[in-house]
């Protein structure tokens, strides 16, 4: 008797078993720098709107009031004369995780603070929810 060209189940149970462990070993490393990236990210929007308030002070003569906030830079707030804007091209982004970033002026570190509380939303943490500020 001829034996089929096909694999026996204990084969492909082999093979399956490799697989998962294979997954086990890469997905928690590959997941872990996923968080990694979006700290990155909000440190990059961050920069760009510290970018957009400079720019936005330079035309207007201060930075835009806790009231006025970060939609000074896409919108002119009443009473400014001297907007040049908008100084943010899509408008001011949320956060890697979907929260708006906060704004303050003046600030509590410098002429006015920006930050993102992190993946968890709330002041402090470590790792991903870390916040993220610009001092």
């Amino acid at each position: 008797m001829r034996r089929s060209g096909g694999f026996t189940l204990l084969e492909l149970l082999v093979v399956v078993a490799i697989i998962g462990l294979l997954a086990g070993y890469v997905g928690p490393k590959y997941f872990s720098q996923i968080g990694k990236a979006e700290v990155k990210a909000a440190r990059a929007q961050i920069d760009g709107l510290e970018k957009a308030l400079d720019a936005y002070r330079l035309d207007v003569g201060r930075y835009p009031t806790t009231e006025q906030g970060l939609n000074a830079l896409v919108t002119p707030p009443p009473g400014v004369t001297k907007w040049s804007g908008p100084y943010l091209k899509k408008g001011v982004p949320l956060d890697p995780w979907g929260k708006a970033y906060l704004y303050k002026s003046p600030g509590d570190h410098g002429d006015y603070d920006v930050f993102s509380y992190g993946k968890d939303g709330a002041p402090g943490g470590t790792g991903e929810d870390a916040d993220i500020t610009n001092w």
